[in-house]
């Protein structure tokens, strides 16, 4: 599937793919890579290719997010200095590709990013924002001028991201929370699922990681997503 919400292209390929975001000439995650004719198809549509994309900014290093990089030839790479190493070595294990039955290749990071660095783009200019958690690596990034913000794997629409894999940390993720609750947000844009507006996103960034973890427990979350 794919829409645009303003002037934002949101591709949805399957429900094992990350969102992509498309902002002009950068992606904003990249998918599994398993699903390249649909992806080369949808971007037809919105009458883009491949090449067309200058660089790709990487959320995190989970399979979902990474394993399409290669598919952007021109691109550059770009992930957080936390994340980097799974990118650049192919680890499997931290990149869960299992879960998805995948292969991931090792790529290039191109640019390691830090907290507070800015990701320019042809839309306009993305802050960094580390939110540890999920992975070591985790980031959001922030249009501050529109309040746009783009979650990754942190923040849905009804809950926050896991935090029982091997580079992950509850405690983290709380205190991310935290940082991201103080941001002036008018519209969030998840790693999966749908968009969401500026209350849903205050009311989700009061979840403890306690209360999360007590849900998924109990089956009363969504805990597909990686």
């Amino acid at each position: 599937m794919i829409k645009k919400v303003g002037n934002i292209v949101v591709i949805q390929l399957s429900g094992s793919d990350s969102n992509i975001y498309l902002l002009g000439d950068t992606a904003i995650d990249a998918g599994t890579g398993l699903n390249f004719t649909r992806l080369r198809d949808v971007l037809k549509i919105a009458k883009l290719s491949l090449g067309d994309i200058k660089q790709v900014v990487n959320t995190h290093g989970h399979y979902d997010h990474i394993g399409g990089n290669g598919y952007f030839v021109n691109a550059k790479v770009l992930a957080h200095e936390g994340d980097a190493d799974v990118i650049e070595k192919g680890d499997a294990e931290l990149a869960v590709v299992e879960f998805f039955d995948g292969f991931l290749k090792p790529r290039r990071v191109d640019v390691r990013l830090k907290h507070g660095d800015r990701v320019k783009t042809s839309q306009g200019e993305l802050e960094v924002i580390h939110t540890p958690g999920h992975t070591a690596g985790s980031i959001c990034l922030f249009d501050r001028a529109r309040g746009l913000l783009f979650t990754g794997d942190t923040v849905f629409a009804s809950t926050i991201g896991r935090v029982d894999f091997p580079n992950s940390d509850p405690e983290a993720m709380a205190a991310s929370l935290s940082e991201l609750a103080k941001l002036p947000v008018k519209q969030a844009f998840p790693g999966h699922g749908e968009p969401f507006d500026a209350a849903t996103f205050k009311k989700v960034v009061k979840t403890s990681v306690a209360d999360f973890e007590k849900q998924m427990e109990e089956g009363d979350v969504d805990d597909d997503y990686i």
